[in-house]
C-alpha cells in the first residue's frame, strides 16, 4: 500500500478483459480480419469469432491498454492511479479485485451495463489482432474525473485508444486542461495503426501542442507522418514533441529528449504473444523516469519489460514476475 497522498502517474483507459486465442493466418482472412490491428465491434460480432473457434482453449485475464500500463507501474513500485469504467458483472468484479491485488489506486466506475473486452487472436508469429467491444468503457466521461488526484500528480497517461468515442474524447480533452494547468506532464501512446488512421491530423496537432512524451511503433509513426523512412519521421516526431521512445519490435527502440537520440538495443527472445509488449513498454518508461532514471535508462527498462511480456500468453504480467523485473531494474 502507498502512502503518498496522491499518485505520480494518472493514467486513464479502457479497462477490457481480454479474451485470448491462438489463430492461424487463414483463420483471420476466413473471418475477414486485418492482422495486427484493433477494431471496434458489437457483442454479436465477437459472439460470431467466439463461436468460431469453439474446439480452441480461450483463456481470460484483464487488460485493456492504459490499465495494463499503470498495473505495471504499480507493481514496478510507483504510486499509480487508474480511471475508467466497468460493469456491474462478474468480469467488472474481476477487474477491480486485480487492481486491487497490484496495489494500484482505483478510479474505477461501475456502470450498469457490461463490462468491456477484447477477443485476441494470436497467430504463430505472435501478433495479436483484437476485436473489441467497449461495453461500459465508452461511457466515461468528463464528470468521472478525479480532478483533485490528476492536479497533484507527475504525470497525465492515456493512449489512442480513447478517441474512439465521443464521451471519451472529451474527458480526455478535460484532463489535458487540468494537467496543463496544473504543471503535470502529459504522456499519449498512439496506440494503433488504425487509431492513427481514423485520427491522423487530430493526433499529430495533440502531440505538438499538449505533449510532453510520446510513444509509437514503426507502423503507427509512418502513418503520422505519411512516409515509409523511419529515419525522416524519427527526425519529424522529435521536431514537434520533446521527449518520446519509437518501438521497434526485434529492433530494439529509438529514444529521444532534447534532441539527444538513444539507440536502445534489443536482447534475443522468443515470442509467445505479443499483447501487451507496447503497454509494458511504456510502463517501464514512465516507472524510470517517475524514480528519477535518465531517457536512455528508461528506454532501457521499457525494453526490457516489454521482452519480458511477451514470453507469455497474455498482457499482464503476474505481480511476483514484475516485483522480481523492479528489483532487477531498479
Amino acid at each position: 500500500m502507498f502512502l503518498e497522498s496522491y499518485p505520480l502517474i494518472f493514467g486513464i483507459g479502457n479497462p477490457l478483459i481480454d479474451i485470448v486465442i491462438n489463430a492461424d493466418n487463414q483463420d483471420l482472412k476466413i473471418l475477414d480480419l486485418n492482422k495486427g490491428t484493433m477494431q471496434l465491434v458489437d457483442e454479436k460480432k465477437q459472439e460470431s469469432i467466439i463461436n468460431y473457434f469453439t474446439e480452441n482453449q480461450q483463456q481470460y485475464f484483464p487488460g485493456g491498454s492504459a490499465p495494463n500500463t499503470i498495473l505495471a507501474c504499480s507493481g514496478l513500485g510507483v504510486n499509480a492511479h487508474i480511471a475508467g469504467k466497468v460493469g456491474s458483472d462478474k468480469l467488472g468484479k474481476t477487474y477491480l479485485n486485480r487492481i486491487k491485488e497490484y496495489g494500484s489506486d482505483s478510479g474505477l466506475i461501475q456502470g450498469t451495463g457490461t463490462t468491456g473486452s477484447s477477443i485476441i487472436l494470436v497467430t504463430p508469429d505472435g501478433e495479436r489482432t483484437m476485436n473489441t467491444h467497449l461495453g461500459m468503457c465508452q461511457e466515461y466521461c468528463s464528470d468521472d474525473i478525479d480532478t483533485d488526484k490528476l492536479s497533484g500528480s507527475s504525470f497525465l497517461y492515456f493512449t489512442g485508444y480513447m478517441w474512439d468515442t465521443n464521451s471519451q474524447k472529451l474527458a480526455i480533452k478535460k484532463a489535458i486542461q487540468i494537467a496543463q494547468d496544473n504543471n503535470v506532464k502529459i504522456v499519449f501512446d498512439v496506440a494503433d495503426p488504425y487509431a492513427v488512421m481514423r485520427n491522423r491530423q487530430t493526433f499529430l496537432d495533440l502531440i505538438e501542442k499538449n505533449i510532453d512524451i510520446v510513444f509509437a511503433n514503426e507502423s503507427e509513426i509512418k502513418i503520422l507522418f505519411e512516409s515509409d523512412n523511419l529515419e525522416y519521421c524519427f527526425e519529424k516526431i522529435s521536431d514537434i514533441v520533446n521527449c518520446g521512445g519509437l518501438k521497434l519490435g526485434k529492433d530494439g527502440s529509438l529514444v529521444f529528449y532534447d534532441k539527444q537520440k538513444y539507440k536502445i538495443k534489443p536482447n534475443s527472445v522468443r515470442a509467445i504473444d505479443t499483447t501487451g509488449a507496447g503497454d509494458m513498454y511504456a510502463a517501464g518508461f514512465l516507472a524510470s523516469i517517475a524514480k528519477g532514471k535518465d531517457y536512455s535508462v528508461a528506454g532501457k527498462n521499457a525494453v526490457l519489460l516489454a521482452e519480458e511480456v511477451i514470453k507469455i500468453q497474455g498482457a499482464q504480467l503476474e505481480l511476483s514476475s514484475i516485483t522480481k523485473m523492479a528489483e532487477k531494474l531498479f
